[in-house]
């Protein structure tokens, strides 16, 4: 009787030592679940930026008000992102893009000001790399994987 109480008393440890570590695993790993309202805003940043940098040839200050707009739509976002729980990885790429000194979005507006416009190589070059910025926001926002995650992180280190 001793010994079955005993093995009875290891059992319910175990089981509750297992559960205490599958808890404690997945809250370490934890990422914000989908946000509509997220993925929508990207959505449209992105078909917006594709549109200006498509007149990026133009002289700045003939669009410098629908940059202005983007820039501050991109503000609003990433103050949104910030405040979402787990989202630590979104928010820091939100926040390199909305970096003039950095070289993706709001470094592209800069350059183009000073530069006033913006030959078709380095246009070129610079969509690219905003896009697939872009692509990969998008692709976190909705698969919230391990892989989706470490690409944005990679992104994030090389724009450092």
């Amino acid at each position: 009787m001793y010994y079955c109480k005993q093995k009875t008393m290891k059992t319910k440890i175990l089981l509750l030592f297992s559960i205490c570590t599958l808890l404690w695993s997945c809250e370490s790993t934890r990422t914000a679940i989908f946000d509509q309202y997220s993925y929508q805003k990207t959505i449209e940043l992105k078909v917006e930026t594709k549109q200006l940098l498509g007149k990026s040839s133009q002289v700045y200050e003939a669009n410098e008000a629908e940059i202005n707009q983007l820039l501050l739509n991109v503000a609003k976002l990433t103050e949104y992102e910030k405040n979402k729980p787990n989202n630590e990885t979104s928010y820091e790429m939100w926040q390199l893009m909305a970096n003039e000194e950095k070289n993706l979005l709001a470094g592209f507006f800069k350059y183009w000001k000073e530069k006033k416009t913006v030959s078709t190589a380095f246009k070129e070059e610079a969509e690219k790399q905003i896009m697939e910025a872009f692509d990969v926001l998008i692709q976190f926002e909705v698969k919230k994987d391990k892989p989706s995650q470490q690409t944005l992180l990679d992104i994030i280190t090389k724009n450092k």
